[in-house]
C-alpha cells in the first residue's frame, strides 16, 4: 500500500470536515449547500466517469485526493461581500493548504516521490477553476502550455487529470448552467489535445524556446530560437534548514554565491528583521556579476512565485540564463538541520513559511529542478 492509498483511505479532509461543513457556499452556483456536501458530489461523480477507471493506480490516487482537497480554500477565503457569498483566491489558498496537509500530517515530504505526488495534487487544486473558463481567455493555448509544463516535474500531473476533476466539480453541484459548464470543460480537453500538452508537456524544440513562449514573448512555441544567453544564474529554493549551503558547495564548489545568510551574519541582522536592506546588498552583489558576465549562486529561500519571479526578471534583463534549484527534505531532519545551524530559525517561522511556500513551476525560468536531499 502506498503512502497515498493510506491517506486516501483514512480521508484527507476529515480534520477540514466540520469546517467544510460550515462553510456556506452562493446558491446561484452551488444549489446543493456547503464545501462538505459539494465535496462529497464531486467523489460520487468521479466514480460516475469511465475514464477515470482507465487512469493508472498513481492517477487516480492524485485525482482523488486533489477532489478531496480542491475546496478547502474556502474554509479560508469565503466571506461575504456586497451581500454575496465569494471565495476570492480560495484555488491557491487551497493548494498551499493542501501542500502543508499532505507535508505535515500526512508525510508527503522529503522522498522524491513523495514530493512529485503531493505537488501533482496541489498543482490540480492550484488550478481546478482553470478549464471552464480557459477558452475565453485571450491567451488560452498560452495558460493551458504553462500549466502542462509542469508534468516535466512531476509526470503524475497533466491537463488530463485537471479537466477530470473540473469535469466531476461541476456535476458535483446544483445549479443552472451545470450542462453549459460541461461544454467549456469539453472544449478545454479539446483545445489542449489540439495543442499537444493534454497528457504531458509540449515538446518545445529548447529550454530558452520553452522560456520566451511560456513567458508570454511573441514567438512561436516550435521555433529554434537563438539563445543569446551567456550563462547561468543558478538560484537555490527551500525552506531554512533543507541543506541549500551542503548542496551548493557538493555540486557547485567553483561558483561565486550571493547568500542572503552570509549577509546577515556579516552586518549582525537577525532573520526576523526587515530584510529589505539585505536584499538590496545581495541585488548590488548580483549586478556585479550579471555585469561582468559572471555565473554564480543566488542563495536564499525564495519559497513564492512572486519573489522569484522579481529576481528572474532582473537576471534575466543583463541577458542571463535562470536555473532555479528547488531543495526538499523531510519535516525531521530539516528541523535538526536548522536546530544545528549558528543561526538557527525559530520553527513557528519555519511552519509558517511552510504555509507560504509555492515550489517553482516550469515556466518560472529556462530550467528547474526539484531535488530531494
Amino acid at each position: 500500500m502506498t503512502a497515498l492509498t493510506d491517506i486516501l483511505n483514512r480521508n484527507p479532509v476529515l480534520r477540514f470536515a466540520e469546517a467544510m461543513r460550515q462553510t456556506p457556499q452562493p446558491e446561484q452556483w452551488h444549489g446543493e449547500g456547503d464545501v462538505l456536501t459539494h465535496t462529497r458530489m464531486v467523489i460520487r461523480s468521479l466514480d460516475e466517469l469511465p475514464e477515470v477507471a482507465a487512469l493508472s493506480r498513481h492517477e487516480r490516487e492524485v485525482l482523488y485526493a486533489a477532489a478531496w482537497l480542491h475546496d478547502i480554500g474556502k474554509i479560508r477565503q469565503t466571506r461575504e461581500i456586497a451581500g454575496r457569498i465569494e471565495a476570492p483566491g480560495h484555488s491557491s489558498a487551497g493548494s498551499r493548504m493542501a501542500r502543508e496537509e499532505l507535508w505535515l500530517k500526512h508525510g508527503l515530504c522529503g522522498d522524491f516521490k513523495s514530493m512529485q505526488l503531493r505537488e501533482a495534487i496541489s498543482l490540480i487544486v492550484r488550478y481546478h477553476s482553470v478549464p471552464p473558463h480557459a477558452i475565453d481567455s485571450d491567451a488560452a493555448q498560452r495558460t493551458l502550455h504553462r500549466i502542462a509544463a509542469n508534468s516535466l516535474l512531476t509526470p503524475y500531473f497533466s491537463v488530463k487529470l485537471l479537466c477530470l476533476l473540473s469535469r466531476a466539480d461541476m456535476m458535483g453541484r446544483i445549479c443552472n448552467d451545470r450542462e453549459a459548464m460541461l461544454d467549456q470543460v469539453a472544449l478545454c480537453e479539446e483545445l489542449a489535445k489540439e495543442e499537444g500538452c493534454y497528457e504531458t508537456c509540449y515538446p518545445f524544440p529548447s529550454d530558452y524556446t520553452r522560456r520566451a513562449y511560456l513567458d508570454g514573448r511573441d514567438v512561436w512555441k516550435n521555433q529554434q530560437l537563438h539563445d543569446d544567453s551567456w550563462g547561468t544564474v543558478y538560484m537555490m529554493s527551500g525552506l531554512p534548514g533543507t541543506g541549500k549551503d551542503t548542496w551548493i558547495r557538493h555540486n557547485l564548489p567553483d561558483i561565486p554565491m550571493v547568500s542572503l545568510d552570509e549577509i546577515r551574519r556579516k552586518r549582525r541582522i537577525p532573520p526576523t528583521d526587515n530584510q529589505g536592506f539585505v536584499a538590496n546588498l545581495a541585488k548590488e552583489q548580483a549586478k556585479e556579476y550579471l555585469r561582468k558576465h559572471q555565473p554564480f549562486v543566488w542563495n536564499a529561500t525564495n519559497l513564492t512565485s512572486a519573489m522569484r519571479q522579481q529576481l528572474v526578471s532582473l537576471f534575466e534583463s543583463y541577458k542571463a540564463s535562470v536555473n532555479i534549484i528547488y531543495l526538499e527534505t523531510d519535516w525531521h531532519t530539516l528541523l535538526e538541520r536548522n536546530r544545528s545551524r549558528r543561526d538557527a530559525v525559530p520553527q513557528s517561522a519555519i511552519e509558517s513559511m511552510l504555509g507560504k511556500l509555492t515550489p517553482p513551476e516550469t515556466y518560472e525560468a529556462a530550467r528547474v529542478n526539484w531535488i530531494s536531499v
